[in-house]
């Protein structure tokens, strides 16, 4: 019985050990520990940079700060699947806390920003607040070759009144009088759509 319940306690303790990490936003100056399943070559313990960035081979650079351990992980699996027959299972834990400086400021909490249509990445991204409507663009990789270039909208839902606003950003002139700013800073919740081109236009 004694063993029982010593059992239960450790994989309580395992248990609450993943949780914690899957919550903790990662810091600079956090070492992560990246393990690759298909390729025990590439495992090693990592150093996030200052500017919350880290570098692994096959996956290059990527920003870690401010994310958690499992949106980590699924990154390095898509950047490096191109290496891969299949893409790879990749697992990354926090190997060891930065020393906590008081007068340094925590990283941000990341904000999530919607984009579909044509462009190369699409989907939910988790960007810092303060990211423009052309920076979240190139974070999308770009627009497609499809993609209607004057015809971008920027879908944005007021909290209060729950009214969605429609906003018209033409990409070739990055602005103008019937477009918005490609410098418009973006707010949590933002849809951005890009339609596919029509013939000739």
């Amino acid at each position: 019985m004694i063993r029982f319940l010593a059992a239960l306690l450790f994989v309580a303790g395992v248990a609450g050990a993943a949780s914690a990490q899957s919550n903790y936003r990662i810091q600079p100056g956090d070492t992560l520990r990246v393990e690759v399943l298909e390729d025990a070559n590439l495992n090693r313990n990592v150093l996030v940079l200052p500017d919350g960035s880290i570098s692994f081979p096959l996956a290059g650079s990527l920003r870690a700060g401010g994310r958690n351990v499992d949106d980590v992980a699924r990154t390095l699996a898509a950047q490096m699947a191109s290496s891969f027959a299949v893409q790879p299972t990749v697992l990354v834990s926090v190997a060891a806390l930065a020393p906590r400086d008081p007068r340094v400021a925590e990283v941000p909490d990341l904000m999530n920003v919607y984009i579909v249509g044509e462009v190369n990445q699409p989907g939910r991204k988790e960007v810092l607040p303060g990211t423009t409507l052309l920076q979240f663009l190139a974070e999308a990789g770009g627009l497609s070759r499809f993609a209607a270039e004057k015809r971008i909208q920027l879908r944005r839902v007021d909290p209060a009144s729950g009214q969605e606003a429609t906003y018209r950003f033409n990409y070739r002139t990055m602005g103008g009088s019937d477009s918005i700013s490609g410098t418009t800073v973006l707010a949590p919740g933002d849809v951005i759509v890009v339609p596919e081109r029509r013939l000739f236009e």
